[in-house]
């Protein structure tokens, strides 16, 4: 492929719009909402009706703010901002979520397709490096009905799909194409600590089919010249206390399942949070920061797991 070639594809979703794929996924995916299975809770409301189920998400995607991002990890900030569009509601209900009043509440404006194009478009305008959909497992139709609007107006920025890893199959083949980079978490390694402390024993699992197929879309991250983020797979894992998270197995995972050159972030900043720091004595085992030590033993499990790319912030 020559270098005019490969610009006219990136990002992915450009030629599904030309050929007017994309639309057609798109209107597929909301016929889903109406008996909806959009997320592995397969609630099997009428979302398009504005019934909502775990999520508290009826047919409009509501978005609790978007801006120019300069928090995420170096290869998706860059020096111009990540353009994330933050989304109210979620299909997990992580008791320590740092997002609870955004993610359970849930928060947000209800946005029709074309204000969520304009949102989108106004991102790029702003000059962002990407466009950034945090927490968007719950909205991925809402989400193709309005990148279809936007790219037949001019978006040409890559797509980062920033999910907690509960992603269901049908939903990530829609996106195929779609998407350029996969920002998912691995939460949990245990279903019975899934269970406990995001009501979705099938967490592990789940994560672990949606990881496979991420992966088998875009492979693993490269960056271009500039040290920006062109496609591929990066990792979040979030270190809880008392190896809760179950960091060895985790990248034990990535390591052997994937690939060695999995590039993950192994992050620190757990605090209590949500209905931990509303009801501690609920959760003992999290109502505490994590103590000296437990972050660099994590990240040596990953290191000896065979991962060898780090975000420089987690290493």
């Amino acid at each position: 492929m020559n270098r005019s070639t490969a610009e006219e594809t990136y990002p992915a979703y450009r030629a599904l719009a030309r050929t007017g794929e994309l639309a057609r996924r798109a209107a597929a995916a909301l016929e889903g909402l109406a008996a909806c299975r959009v997320c592995p809770r397969a609630c099997g409301v009428n979302r398009l009706r504005d019934q909502t189920g775990v999520c508290r998400i009826g047919r409009r995607a509501r978005v609790a703010s978007f801006f120019p991002h300069f928090g995420e990890e170096d290869c998706l900030r860059g020096w111009r901002g990540s353009g994330t569009i933050f989304f109210g509601g979620c299909n997990l209900r992580c008791v320590f979520c740092q997002n609870h009043d955004i993610s359970h509440v849930p928060a947000g404006r209800p946005l029709s397709a074309e204000q969520l194009a304009a949102v989108m478009l106004e991102l790029q305008a702003a000059g962002c490096h990407n466009l950034n959909w945090v927490t968007p497992s719950h909205v991925v139709p809402q989400l193709l009905e309005a990148l279809a609007l936007a790219a037949d107006r001019g978006l040409r920025l890559p797509i980062v799909y920033n999910s907690s890893g509960y992603d269901a199959p049908e939903t990530l083949r829609w996106l195929d194409g779609v998407v350029d980079i996969y920002l998912p978490d691995f939460k949990f390694w245990d279903p019975a600590v899934a269970r406990r402390l995001a009501h979705a024993p099938d967490y592990p699992a789940v994560a672990r089919a949606a990881l496979r197929a991420m992966h088998r879309q875009v492979g693993d991250l490269v960056c271009d010249a500039s040290g920006l983020a062109r496609r591929g797979v990066l990792v979040r894992h979030l270190v809880l206390p008392g190896g809760l998270a179950g960091t060895r197995s985790v990248a034990a995972w990535l390591a052997r399942e994937l690939s060695p050159r999995t590039w993950i972030n192994v992050m620190a900043q757990y605090h209590p949070a949500g209905p931990v720091r509303a009801a501690p004595e609920q959760y003992p085992e999290l109502n505490r920061p994590l103590e000296p030590g437990e972050f660099g033993q994590a990240l040596a499990e990953a290191r000896a797991a065979g991962l060898s790319r780090f975000d420089e912030r987690g290493a």
